[in-house]
């Protein structure tokens, strides 16, 4: 494979970092509209050059690590927080932490997601109705291979003014994990035990 340009190369560099900004300071979590955005500001028309989601994430890490500071180090520890107190009081449905906030670059505006795996959907909100827990159904699309996309039913409630969301999986869905859209491969998912770790 032809390595390239060292002007290509500075330029997919600087796309992956003006992404990371746009997606740190606007809470954009979609990274095809953060290159977009991206793409738009430096005038680049050339979809070649766009830098990949691992690239932007390597850069968003980045990011915080040199503008964050101990701000996004509270934030980011209070979301964990959050996650833990809502994995113990759901633990019967296996809770795992996934996306940014387990990955250390969620924004202020991110959501907590947890997957959790159920018989029913109707069994986790019975559980949240019985914790007095006001809640909204929706539904996540998540790609659980390369061919196959479905719509994961989910339940969004709030800890402390933290947005959470539960993504309610069948039982054997703890097996094998989503595809991640940052690199195509099995997500990331951190159980109680990993998450107090991280605390």
């Amino acid at each position: 494979m032809k390595k390239p340009a060292p002007r290509t190369e500075n330029l997919r560099r600087a796309l992956a970092q003006e992404a990371a900004r746009v997606m740190a300071e606007h809470g954009v979590r979609d990274f095809l509209l953060a290159k977009r955005k991206a793409a738009e500001r430096f005038g680049v028309v050339d979809g070649s050059v766009l830098p990949r989601n691992t690239e932007i994430e390597a850069a968003l890490q980045e990011y915080q690590r040199l503008f964050g500071g101990e701000g996004h180090e509270a934030a980011l520890t209070a979301q964990r927080q959050v996650a833990l107190d809502v994995m113990h009081r759901l633990q019967e449905f296996k809770p795992r932490l996934v996306g940014a906030v387990l990955a250390g670059t969620a924004t202020a505006h991110d959501d907590v997601i947890l997957h959790v795996f159920a018989d029913r959907t109707e069994t986790v909100t019975l559980r949240l109705l019985e914790q007095r827990v006001p809640f909204e159904l929706g539904e996540r699309r998540t790609r659980l291979n390369s061919e196959r996309v479905v719509n994961q039913p989910t339940l969004r409630f709030e800890v402390d003014d933290q947005p959470v969301e539960l993504v309610v999986f069948g039982i054997d869905g703890i097996r094998q994990a989503p595809v991640s859209p940052i690199d195509g491969k099995p997500m990331r998912r951190a159980d109680v035990n990993e998450v107090a770790a991280l605390l």
